[in-house]
């Protein structure tokens, strides 16, 4: 007969040693400089896939050139000198039309659900806006050099040393830095591309209401002010003095001043808009 020994279950025996938690591994997070080059290069990619808009952006400033300048350009100047008044504000017009599908880029990736995607990545959400700007700065200041080419092609005769012209292009990227700020936070405030595209379409009335193709002189009384004080005619004057090699006077400073201001605001606006926007997402 064998004997069952049995145990006391009131007894605690030797407990097992709790088992730790394994760790899980944070990813790295992607450096600033490296996201920034990321969507930088995004941009660009989209940028060749669009070649329409990329297109228009050039032959739509263009063609207004050889219109005011072959149609108009003697009945306002019968001398054959307004194309080199016109070239500076078409040049503006220029980047005013290359900046605007920046609004329309930014509103399509907060309403795709891609900013979705990159904010679950180890990477600045925001890089995605700066990729935005910095792709639109460069394709602009390359359709400023084929819009300047086609210029000289029909008449334009600058007469800006080398450091006028470095100035030249100086003033330009930093209105095109502002005008691309601002195209991109109307981006993010529109609810689709197509508001997106609808509002920034006023912002190219701007240079019509300036001096880039008539002097501010010739214009109603009530509107002269509005035209002289707005922020298109001071950037417009400061790139035809350099052009031409004239005196800059205080217009330089204006045109900073206002290029400044647009850039801080909007770039708050913008940083406000899309921290609010992708938080609730």
């Amino acid at each position: 007969m064998s004997t069952m020994t049995t145990t006391d279950l009131g007894t605690p025996g030797p407990s097992a040693p709790a088992l730790e938690p394994t760790p899980i591994a944070a990813r790295p997070r992607i450096g600033a400089l490296t996201a920034e080059s990321v969507f930088i290069g995004r941009s660009f990619r989209h940028s060749v896939r669009d070649v329409e808009s990329m297109l228009m952006a050039v032959m739509l400033p263009v063609m207004l050139m050889l219109m005011f300048t072959w149609i108009f350009g003697n009945a306002i100047d019968p001398t054959g000198g307004y194309v080199d008044y016109v070239v500076p504000g078409i040049i503006l017009l220029c980047a005013g039309f290359g900046a605007s599908s920046t609004a329309v880029s930014v509103s399509r990736d907060m309403t795709t659900g891609v900013i979705d995607r990159f904010r679950t990545m180890p990477i600045r959400s925001g890089a995605v806006l700066t990729g935005h700007v910095v792709a639109s700065l460069a394709r602009n200041l390359v359709a400023t050099a084929v819009v300047i080419c086609v210029g000289l092609l029909v008449g334009f005769s600058p007469t800006a040393t080398p450091v006028e012209w470095v100035g030249v292009f100086a003033v330009v990227a930093l209105y095109i830095l502002a005008i691309t700020s601002l195209f991109a936070a109307i981006g993010l405030a529109a609810g689709t591309p197509e508001a997106a595209s609808g509002y920034g379409f006023i912002l190219l009335f701007l240079p019509y209401v300036s001096s880039a193709f008539v002097p501010v002189s010739t214009m109603p009384e009530w509107l002269q002010p509005i035209a002289e004080h707005q922020p298109i005619t001071p950037v417009i004057e400061t790139i035809r003095a350099l052009l031409t090699d004239a005196p800059i006077g205080d217009q330089g400073w204006w045109a900073l001043g206002w290029c400044v201001v647009i850039i801080v605001v909007a770039m708050a606006w913008g940083a406000w808009l899309f921290a609010r926007k992708s938080g609730r997402r």
